[in-house]
């Protein structure tokens, strides 16, 4: 009998509707820290040649002014995104001078947290709603754990596949597309497990990053914390979790059901939070006391996302245009390639995608989806753990047995994805992916162990003594390859033309921040603050 998956398999595979696999966007938000030549966080502000954080299309600031973001724009092939990745890093080590990116998800050692500075984003009311914003997750979270970097991977089918996939008794038109999408989610939820094992890259941290002793973490060196099985701290309880948030899962059945869920937590009072309160003699504090100050907010291994219109919320937007991509939160970064992703990885990624949206994909019934978490949280802390069972269903299966279960199913959607393109690179990615399984020691989380056993006497620490060797040796090998001229002057021509639009926002807009931030709340804020870009948060 033909499964769901087979089928649809099938109808992708016919020669009168391959191309449209070629159709999808997909595209990489790299999140990097800046660093001083000492491997210190940098103090310094957003600098000035890299254009204005706020109204840059692809160079931005995510939580801190030295976290920088690199944002692609949208390609239709992981190698393009690659090379755009690339060229945003060799502007950006022109741009900062003797300063560095960091290599790794975890930061370096921060000292005192209280010294992190805020992004800042200007004075026009939409810059400091995005700086409130980040003022209310410090307090509600601490500015270490806001200082993680990460791979945010967006990704989209063509518009014209949704409908070749649903059921007879399926929504049809922009209804199909975004029951397609959340079918994606929740099979994303069930199996995103196994991009931690294989891609995970955070068993280690600076011991300045935790305080106390109630961390669960074991002693690698006097500045060094790890577990020794973990493949992603960064996913654990120890990144970014949130104790508030951890009752709150919002039902994924259908995209009506999710945006009410998220709709009840962004107007749900917490008291936790109004005992901080929204506003101290006159400064704002955080956006409100509310369980969420936004939707954002909401930290999830993958989201459904939709480009937001000039001065409009991604709740509004979801709601009357339905979902437009995923975005994909899990993948740490890789230490061991200059991007922080490589393009094997990325298209080990497509092809997983691809299969969690053409299997079957039944919402979850009963406590699936905390099952769900349970197996992440395992992966995360002690994935390669010899004899790690996860859950599925009513059965306890090896991770081993299940991950390769799932390899071979994933094979039949790369070998789809390579009869589009006519080689065989999809396949080639995930065929690297089998000796993981089989031998742990393949994962760069053990890869990433195995160089800190190498520096366990240096006096600085394993962890940042590996993190400033990659650091170091990234830097030089972008710094090594300056961008040709007319891509440099193209870089340089979008860097002044935020400065510039930022200028006009500041010197045009209308009204004080009270009356922006309860429209914003309200959703009927029309402020102009830039063009819209694929995947932007």
């Amino acid at each position: 009998m033909t499964t769901p998956y087979r089928r649809r398999l099938g109808v992708l595979s016919d020669a009168a509707h391959l191309p449209l696999l070629g159709h999808g966007l997909c595209g990489v938000e790299r999140e990097t820290l800046r660093v001083d030549a000492a491997g210190r966080l940098a103090l310094t502000q957003h600098p000035r040649a890299l254009g204005a954080a706020l109204t840059h299309p692809s160079i931005t600031t995510d939580y801190a002014e030295p976290l920088l973001e690199f944002v692609t724009p949208p390609q239709h092939d992981a190698a393009d995104v690659i090379e755009r990745l690339d060229e945003l890093h060799r502007f950006a080590c022109q741009a900062i001078g003797d300063e560095l990116l960091w290599s790794q998800s975890m930061p370096c050692p921060l000292d005192d947290d209280r010294r992190i500075p805020i992004a800042w984003y200007g004075t026009s009311n939409l810059g400091i709603l995005k700086h409130v914003y980040r003022r209310g997750l410090a307090f509600r979270y601490g500015k270490a754990m806001q200082c993680i970097a990460g791979i945010h991977y967006n990704y989209s089918l063509a518009d014209a596949v949704w409908p070749l996939l649903r059921d007879a008794h399926e929504p049809a038109g922009r209804d199909a597309r975004s029951a397609g999408y959340l079918a994606l989610i929740r099979n994303f939820h069930r199996y995103g497990w196994l991009l931690l094992y294989l891609f995970g890259a955070s068993p280690a941290l600076c011991a300045g990053f935790v305080a106390g002793d109630r961390h669960g973490l074991d002693v690698f060196d006097e500045q060094t914390l790890y577990l020794p099985d973990a493949t992603s701290l960064r996913m654990s309880d120890l990144g970014y979790q949130n104790r508030v948030q951890g009752a709150f899962a919002p039902c994924l059945d259908t995209l009506p059901a999710y945006l009410e869920g998220l709709a009840r937590a962004v107007a749900q009072p917490c008291p936790e939070y109004q005992a901080i309160g929204a506003k101290r003699d006159g400064e704002w504090l955080q956006l409100s006391t509310h369980l969420l100050q936004m939707e954002n907010e909401f930290y999830s291994a993958i989201r459904p996302k939709r480009t937001v219109r000039s001065g409009e919320r991604p709740l509004d937007a979801l709601r009357s245009r339905g979902v437009e991509y995923v975005e994909v939160r899990c993948l740490d970064i890789d230490p061991f390639a200059p991007q922080g992703v490589s393009e094997t990885t990325l298209r080990f990624v497509d092809a997983f995608l691809l299969f969690c949206a053409l299997d079957d994909s039944p919402c979850f019934a009963g406590a699936e989806q905390d099952t769900c978490r349970r197996n992440f949280a395992a992966v995360a802390r002690e994935g390669r753990r010899p004899g790690l069972e996860l859950q599925r269903g009513d059965e306890r299966i090896a991770l081993r047995t299940w991950g390769h279960e799932l390899l071979a199913r994933i094979n039949e959607a790369a070998g789809v994805l390579d009869l589009q393109r006519g080689d065989t690179r999809t396949t080639a990615a995930l065929d690297a992916q089998y000796a993981k399984l089989d031998d742990p020691r393949e994962t760069p989380s053990a890869r990433v162990l195995d160089v800190l056993h190498t520096l366990r006497d240096d006096p600085r620490g394993a962890c940042f003594a590996f993190g400033m060797r990659q650091t170091l040796a990234h830097t030089r090998d972008f710094r090594a390859r300056p961008l040709p001229a007319d891509v440099q002057a193209r870089f340089d021509a979008t860097a002044l033309d935020s400065l510039n639009r930022q200028a006009d926002l500041e010197r045009t807009q209308i009204g004080n921040f009270d009356a922006f931030l309860a429209a914003y709340h309200a959703g009927t804020l029309n402020q102009e603050c830039g063009e819209p870009t694929h995947g932007a948060s």
